[in-house]
């Protein structure tokens, strides 16, 4: 019997916009606000800003639509979950306030130990640890949202490391470093103030998760290790469940999990992966959106129906996707290859799906051949899973059935499962995954599109960054 009369609001702060869902204790979405967030700031090459308070006013749009569209009483909400964007920094000054704009994750700065010139500044925390400050006014943040890469984290106790030489070789002072807590732990309640800004009633405890990706893997479902999540965002991974903390992965790098002291097993992924087809679609112009508002539909909706009668492997069109070299590679760019008269918008469209999936398959097989694995199923989620065309291409590229969430999931429900353990609802994340995820809907390859993509992945796509590296390298110079 479904427990009515009480809810739960998951925050999904995103790359491209925030989220605000609220949930009943069974998981149902019965009210949803979007807030999209504002183009960064690219002040010169290497700094990517979120300008002025974004990430926080995004959360504040999204929950004000959110408490709007909700039909029920906020009095019997009963906790709020809170994820954001991972590998983002954020300097305070001693009262909580932004020092200077929040780095992005793809500000070249957020992996250095960069530390401003500011005298003023009094912390140095994580867009997690930023926001549960906005929210509760707490200098408290999730363990499992700092990496190695960028922060002083023990990742075997997730806790701080006691070692004076690994602070100082990020410059930082463990004075400056927020209190860390596991995942499904209360941080503190929402203040009068926030309460005022975003609408959700005052004194809710605030509930922190994980780094975006865990959180989405949990509101994802029950994986096993044989089931690997791709997760399409801005930046597109994906991951396994794992249960020891390995540092000597080559295809794949360990992340925190969001239950405690669980990991994930997280394959090499694509940067600006999603944000490539919103390029695209703003390629066209603004002509194309109007025609197609004129006709009530999203322009991807348009370009998927087009891109039905595309073959498979687009006619020969394809897609290289480095919108957003790696530091390692700078000179690598985006490329487009193999245009003939045939091909139309629908074709570039499709490309750039196929793209997304065959570079994902690859990196899924490296991680899985190297944990000695043999994958039955994969899940995809974030907002390109609601696009049956990309479900199909997913299934047919990797051979197996992909398969997606019939309801809500993703960030936001993970973080409102993480809120229902902290609050007692149910007594541990096994029960409450089994209680909240929804049923899967599956994806069956087809057989012959399978076979295309596998001569087309062994002949050529394997192995095209061998060949566009060679000339991009060499006109790097000329361009960059």
């Amino acid at each position: 019997m479904a427990i009515r009369g009480r809810y739960i609001v998951g925050v999904d702060n995103g790359s491209q916009s925030t989220k605000v869902v609220i949930y009943d204790l069974e998981g149902n979405a019965v009210a949803e606000g979007r807030q999209v967030l504002r183009t960064a700031d690219r002040p010169r090459p290497g700094v990517v800003e979120h300008p002025d308070d974004d990430l926080w006013d995004s959360i504040i749009g999204a929950s004000r639509q959110a408490l709007a569209n909700f039909l029920g009483d906020p009095r019997e909400i009963i906790g709020v979950g809170l994820c954001t964007i991972r590998c983002c920094k954020a300097f305070l000054q001693a009262d909580g306030s932004l020092a200077q704009p929040v780095m992005s994750w793809m500000d070249t700065r957020a992996y250095q130990p960069y530390m401003p010139e500011n005298p003023a500044v009094a912390f140095a925390t994580t867009s997690s640890g930023y926001i549960t400050h906005r929210f509760t006014g707490e200098f408290k943040d999730t363990a499992a949202n700092s990496i190695l890469l960028q922060w002083p984290i023990d990742t075997d106790t997730w806790q701080w490391s006691s070692d004076p030489a690994l602070l100082q070789a990020f410059n930082v002072r463990r004075e400056q470093l927020f209190e860390l807590l596991l995942p499904g732990t209360v941080a503190g309640h929402v203040t009068a103030a926030a309460a005022a800004a975003t609408g959700i009633p005052a004194g809710l405890p605030v509930v922190v998760t994980a780094n975006d990706k865990a959180v989405e893997a949990l509101g994802s479902g029950s994986l096993d290790d044989r089931t690997a999540l791709v997760s399409l965002g801005t930046y597109i991974a994906s991951m396994v469940h794992g249960e020891r903390n390995r540092q000597d992965a080559r295809q794949f790098w360990t992340n925190f999990g969001c239950v405690p002291h669980r990991y994930l097993y997280e394959s090499h992924g694509i940067r600006r992966g999603m944000w490539t087809l919103t390029w695209f679609m703003d390629l066209l112009g603004p002509e194309f959106a109007a025609a197609a508002a004129a006709r009530g539909i999203t322009r991807e909706h348009v370009l998927e129906q087009e891109a039905l009668f595309v073959p498979a492997g687009s006619d020969g069109l394809m897609s290289v996707l480095d919108w957003l070299a790696p530091t390692d590679t700078p000179f690598r760019k985006g490329v487009m290859l193999g245009f003939d008269a045939r091909h139309t918008r629908a074709h570039g469209y499709r490309s750039i799906l196929e793209a997304i999936a065959l570079t994902m398959k690859d990196r899924v097989d490296a991680m899985a051949d190297e944990l000695g694995t043999h994958l039955r199923e994969i899940v995809i989620s974030g907002g390109g899973s609601s696009s049956p065309l990309f479900m199909q291409i997913f299934a047919d590229v990797f051979g197996i059935p992909a398969s997606r969430a019939s309801g809500p999931s993703g960030a936001s429900l993970g973080s409102a499962i993480c809120a229902a353990v902290a609050t007692g609802v149910y007594p541990d994340f096994a029960t409450a995954v089994a209680r909240m995820e929804k049923p899967r809907e599956s994806f069956a390859p087809d057989a012959g599109n399978t076979e295309v993509y596998r001569r087309m992945n062994a002949a050529v796509y394997r192995d095209i960054r061998h060949a566009t590296d060679q000339v991009l390298e060499r006109s790097w110079p000329l361009f960059h």
